[in-house]
């Protein structure tokens, strides 16, 4: 069951993630990856496609929160 959880996995952006926006992050997740929203811990922050991040939390159903590696 680890491979379902996502609070503490690492992904990579697809979807710019900013301030006023919604972003796209991809995480591996139950054998494969899957995409999720994504907004930033920091509200103030961007973070560009191809930056590796963190979760750092999940607000269900497919948005997480994410900060940069």
């Amino acid at each position: 069951m680890a491979d379902h959880q996502l609070v503490g996995k690492t992904g990579r952006v697809t979807g710019r993630v900013g301030p006023g926006r919604i972003g796209e992050v991809v995480i591996p997740v139950r054998g494969g990856t899957e995409a999720f929203h994504a907004y930033a811990n920091d509200t103030n922050e961007e973070i560009a496609p191809g930056t590796r991040v963190l979760v750092v939390e999940l607000l269900p159903p497919r948005t997480v929160v994410v900060t940069p590696l």
